[in-house]
């Protein structure tokens, strides 16, 4: 049945009082820009509440990784034990492994000082050397002239370079106050976080709570899946690194190794750089052909965790496109320096995993209701 025309319109189609139809093309999508306005508005005053409370947000992040990393051990160790004492014998466990790490870079360190001094002073010697060749043919009162500026500038920003030192000690400060919030957290979200979650779910309309529940599920799901996968590639790639660099006779192999480890944790861009300082000590200890080596490793091991094992690692987690991650880590690092690269993959990846999880729901729940109605009918 045709809609009957409009009485008040002209043959050219405006209407009789001198106004022009608004075309339903323009109509949609004034009506999708004013919602997307609205939930950008929503979510830029969400972010401005987080970085007004920052270090909330980062400790709670970090209670969520160690929760993540720690409830399996701590629910292999409640099968023999009370679980109150199971999350703590698991929590105790992963503090006496880091500061056992830490102590080894510390003692490694500590030992090859003396050479490490002894190699530095040489290898730049020999890079000077290098440089005064061709093609190069730099003059030595270069170098001399740079390292007496330098310390003009040391001298004369002698007051700047202290009261940064102090504003860092106070870095330091907040730095171990944000652990200590944070393992707070885990001790209680490995504890008992499943019935936190419920108590949430349980204040909110019931027509939510389903919803609630679907998306909270995806979300953890998604997280735990994300976080073990990053720290497996993690751990690989310091270990590659970590022999290479001892098999080359680089110095500083362990603490390079961890730098690695840490590095990993920003995807594409973290392993190349953590890489990059290794190609720096590899020239000053060992020459340029064993630095070209280590930079070859740059591209080995991004080729191995590019192409392996983050498609084999990440098969539980939400696989993204890798576009999507870099344009990820670039945001969060633009957004909220390194942490925001450090955030922006994991918060992508649940953030979809969630849509996926309520678009399926809402899928099958039509799907349930059309198949009654098919069976109802006549």
């Amino acid at each position: 049945m045709s809609t009957p025309p409009d009485p008040r319109a002209s043959p050219h189609g405006r209407l009789s009082g001198g106004e022009t139809p608004v075309p339903r093309m323009l109509r949609t999508a004034a009506a999708y820009s004013w919602r997307i306005l609205a939930v950008g508005i929503v979510v830029r005053f969400a972010f401005s509440v987080l970085g007004q409370f920052h270090r909330i947000a980062v400790a709670v992040f970090l209670g969520l990784v160690i929760t993540a990393l720690l409830r399996p051990v701590a629910e292999l160790f409640a099968r023999v034990m009370p679980r109150p004492l199971a999350v703590a014998a698991a929590l105790v466990g992963g503090v006496v492994l880091i500061l056992g790490v830490l102590t080894l870079v510390g003692e490694t360190v500590a030992g090859q000082r003396t050479g490490l001094e002894r190699e530095f002073v040489s290898g730049i010697d020999r890079i000077e050397r290098r440089l005064e060749e061709p093609p190069f043919r730099l003059s030595p009162g270069v170098f001399d002239d740079l390292q007496s500026r330098i310390g003009k500038a040391l001298s004369s920003h002698r007051s700047t370079i202290i009261s940064t030192a102090l504003s860092g000690a106070s870095r330091l400060l907040e730095v171990l106050t944000v652990l200590a919030l944070a393992l707070f957290c885990a001790v209680f979200f490995t504890h008992s976080g499943d019935r936190q979650w419920r108590w949430v779910c349980g204040q909110l309309p019931a027509a939510a709570r389903d919803r609630f529940t679907v998306a909270g599920a995806a979300a953890w799901r998604t997280f735990t899946g994300y976080t073990h996968g990053i720290v497996l590639v993690a751990v690989t790639n310091a270990v590659l690194v970590g022999l290479a660099l001892f098999a080359l006779g680089v110095p500083l192999a362990v603490p390079l190794a961890l730098l690695e480890f840490f590095a990993a944790f920003i995807p594409l861009i973290g392993s190349p750089i953590a890489l990059a300082v290794a190609a720096v000590v590899a020239l000053a200890a060992k020459g340029p052909l064993i630095a070209l080596v280590v930079v070859a490793l740059i591209v080995v091991i991004g080729q191995i965790e590019g192409h392996l094992l983050h498609p084999l690692v990440m098969s539980w987690a939400v696989r993204l496109h890798p576009v999507v991650v870099a344009l990820s880590v670039v945001g969060g690092a633009v957004a909220a320096g390194v942490i925001g690269a450090v955030v922006a993959v994991p918060l992508v990846a649940v953030v979809w995993s969630v849509y996926q999880a309520l678009v399926g729901r809402e899928g099958a729940t039509e799907g349930r209701l059309g198949a009654r109605g098919k069976d109802s009918g006549p």
